[in-house]
C-alpha cells in the first residue's frame, strides 16, 4: 500500500472527521441558539440522511467519473457545506450548512471503499479495509476530542471550519492518485440496478447495513451528550467519547491478523455481542466511566462486525461493486438517520437508559443474523464453484 492509498485513507479520514464533529457539540449548539437538543439533533439527523440517500447516485456517478474524480468533487463541495455551517447565523443556516456538507462529503469513504475492491485481491481486501478503517477511526477520534474541546474553548464554529479547510486542501494531492482498473464484467448502471435488486444475498447485505445503522451506531452520537447529561462539559465528553477512535485503531489491528484464522462470519458473531455488551454497560453507567467502556467495547464491534459486512458488500456482485456498495452505505446512512430522529427526543429528555437499551437488545439479533447469512453465503458460494457446467 503506498502514496495513493495513503492519501486514500486521508481523505476518508477527513469525510469521518467531518461526520463526528458535530456529536460533541450537540449541547453547546444548542445553547447558543437558544433551541432543544432535539431541534439541533436535525441538523445531524439530515446529514445522515443525505449522506445515506446519494449513495446509489455516487454509485452510478463513481462509475462515470472514476472512484478518485468523486472524491475530488465530495471533498470540494463537502468543503463549501461546511464554511456555510461555520459562517451560518442561524440554525436553519446551519442545518441548509449540515445537509450540503453530508451530500456531498458523504460520496468519500464509499469511493474508497470500491477503490479497494478495484485494487485489492479479494482475500486480502477485509485486511485492507481494516487499513483504511484505521484511518477512520482515528478520524472518529480526533473530530471528538477536538470538536469537543472547540466547541468548550474556543466556538463551535471553529469545529465546522477544521475539517472544511483539510477537504479543500485534499483535493490537489487526489489529482495525482491513479483510477484503479474496475472489473472486466462492470455492466451499465441501470443493469447494475436491475442486477443488484433481484440478488437476494446483495439485498439482504444492505437489509443487514440498515438495521446496523438503527441500532449498532445509532447510540453513538448520543454518547457525549450523555456524559455532559451529568455534569461534565463538550470537551470532557468529547475526550471520553473519542476512546470509540482510539479503540478502533487498536481493534482493526487485531482484526486484520484475525480474519484469516477466525473467518468473516465468527467474527461478525462476536462483533454483534462487543455491541450488545457496550450499550449494556451504557445502560448501566452514563457517566465518564461508563461511556468510556461503552465505547470501547462498540468500537470492537465496529471492527469485527463492520468490516465483515462493509467486505461482503465489494464482493457480493464485482461485476456492479459501485452500485452494491453505494445501497450498502445508503442502508447504513439512513440507518443512522432514522436512529437520529428517533433516539433525538429521547435524549433531550435524557432517557439515556432507554435510548441505549433499544440499542443492546437489537445488535444481538443483528450479530447472529450478520454471521449466520455470512456463513451461508461463503457455503453457497462453494457449492457454485463445484457445479458442473
Amino acid at each position: 500500500m503506498g502514496r495513493d492509498f495513503r492519501v486514500v485513507q486521508l481523505a476518508s479520514f477527513t469525510s469521518i472527521f467531518d461526520r463526528y464533529t458535530i456529536p460533541p457539540m450537540l449541547a453547546t449548539i444548542a445553547r447558543s441558539f437558544d433551541a432543544s437538543l432535539g431541534e439541533v439533533a436535525i441538523a445531524a439527523s439530515l446529514y445522515f440522511l443525505l449522506y445515506g440517500l446519494l449513495q446509489p447516485v455516487w454509485g452510478f456517478v463513481s462509475d462515470r467519473v472514476g472512484r478518485v474524480r468523486l472524491m475530488q468533487l465530495g471533498l470540494l463541495v463537502g468543503a463549501a457545506g461546511g464554511a456555510l455551517s461555520a459562517l451560518a447565523p442561524s440554525l436553519t443556516l446551519l442545518i441548509v450548512g449540515r445537509a450540503l456538507t453530508g451530500a456531498f462529503i458523504g460520496a468519500v469513504v464509499p469511493a474508497s471503499i470500491v477503490y479497494v475492491g478495484d485494487s485489492v485481491a479479494p482475500q486480502a481486501r477485509q485486511r485492507a479495509l481494516a487499513s483504511l478503517m484505521s484511518a477512520t477511526a482515528t478520524g472518529t477520534a480526533s473530530a471528538t476530542v477536538v470538536s469537543g474541546a472547540l466547541a468548550a474553548w474556543v466556538d463551535w464554529r471553529a469545529g465546522f471550519a477544521l475539517p472544511a479547510c483539510a477537504a479543500s486542501l485534499l483535493v490537489l494531492p487526489l489529482q495525482r492518485v491513479a483510477e484503479p482498473e474496475r472489473h472486466p464484467d462492470t455492466v451499465e448502471p441501470g443493469a447494475q440496478l436491475r442486477i443488484l435488486v433481484r440478488h437476494p444475498w446483495a439485498v439482504l447485505v444492505s437489509v443487514l447495513a440498515l438495521a446496523e445503522g438503527v441500532v449498532a451506531f445509532g447510540g453513538i452520537p448520543f454518547m457525549p451528550s450523555a456524559v455532559e447529561s451529568t455534569g461534565r462539559t463538550a470537551a470532557v465528553a468529547g475526550l471520553t467519547v473519542a476512546l470509540f477512535g482510539v479503540a478502533q485503531v487498536g481493534w482493526s489491528q487485531w482484526v486484520r491478523r484475525a480474519v484469516g484464522r477466525l473467518g468473516a462470519a465468527a467474527l461478525m458473531g462476536a462483533g454483534g455481542c462487543a455491541f450488545a455488551a457496550g450499550y449494556a454497560v451504557a445502560v448501566i453507567s452514563h457517566g465518564i466511566a461508563g461511556v468510556a467502556v461503552a465505547a470501547c467495547l462498540v468500537a470492537a464491534g465496529y471492527a469485527s462486525f463492520h468490516t465483515g459486512l462493509q467486505a461482503w458488500a465489494t464482493e457480493v456482485i464485482p461485476e456492479a461493486r459501485a452500485v452494491s456498495v453505494a445501497f450498502f452505505g445508503a442502508s447504513l446512512f439512513v440507518g443512522n438517520s432514522i436512529a437520529a430522529a428517533a433516539y433525538g427526543p429521547l435524549a433531550s429528555g435524557e432517557r439515556y437508559t432507554l435510548l441505549f437499551g433499544i440499542c443492546a437488545a437489537g445488535s444481538l439479533p443483528l450479530g447472529l443474523a450478520g454471521a449466520t447469512a455470512r456463513s451461508r453465503w461463503r457455503g453457497r458460494e462453494e457449492e457454485l464453484a463445484v457445479e458442473p457446467a
